[in-house]
């Protein structure tokens, strides 16, 4: 890792390109780590090859649409991005409730991802700073690479270690993040 901060545990996020493989590597950690993770991760969703929206799975096992292309459904409250349609309530209550949980049972955290579709909800802004500004806490995530005025602060943070996934080291990150997070465990 190329700096550990010194006063408490790091917040290890991940960046790069979209599709670079930022999710898997995560996914890879979870699957030797075992249960003492909390959180939640996105996954696409796909109409055939065509991807038509995102979803929000927590690691208790609950899931909603975050975002979707399609006409339907509506949602209670949106807001447009790009050519999605975000669900806050997904976001608010999905994403929230899992990174709550992880944060009173002081597991490592996952937040996958601090993308613009999440930082859409301010609720969702003010939790992950709670969890980035708590040394206590560790913390194991994705973040967008693209310039977006809270996620450019979130990676300025002293506690924030900065992780580039390229497609030359993606295959060797997963075991690399398993030995620096086990001095934390």
């Amino acid at each position: 890792m190329s700096h550990i901060h010194p006063s408490g545990n790091p917040a290890i996020l991940l960046t790069g390109q979209p599709a670079v493989g930022k999710t898997t590597v995560i996914r890879a950690v979870l699957d030797q780590l075992g249960t003492d993770v909390g959180g939640f991760y996105t996954r696409e969703v796909r109409r055939g090859s065509t991807r038509i929206g995102f979803e929000i799975v927590s690691l208790s096992g609950e899931s909603a649409l975050l975002a979707t292309t399609a006409l339907e459904p509506r949602f209670a409250r949106e807001v447009p991005f790009n050519e999605y349609r975000i669900n806050l309530d997904a976001v608010e209550h999905t994403a929230l409730q899992a990174l709550e949980q992880a944060r009173s049972a002081k597991k490592l955290i996952l937040i996958d991802e601090i993308g613009p579709m999440e930082i859409a909800s301010p609720r969702f802004q003010t939790m992950v700073l709670k969890i980035i500004h708590d040394p206590d806490l560790l913390v194991l995530g994705t973040i967008v690479k693209r310039p977006y005025p809270f996620a450019d602060d979130v990676k300025k943070m002293p506690r924030v270690n900065l992780i580039q996934v390229t497609l030359s080291n993606r295959d060797r990150l997963p075991d690399r993040l398993l030995r620096d997070l086990k001095i934390y465990l």
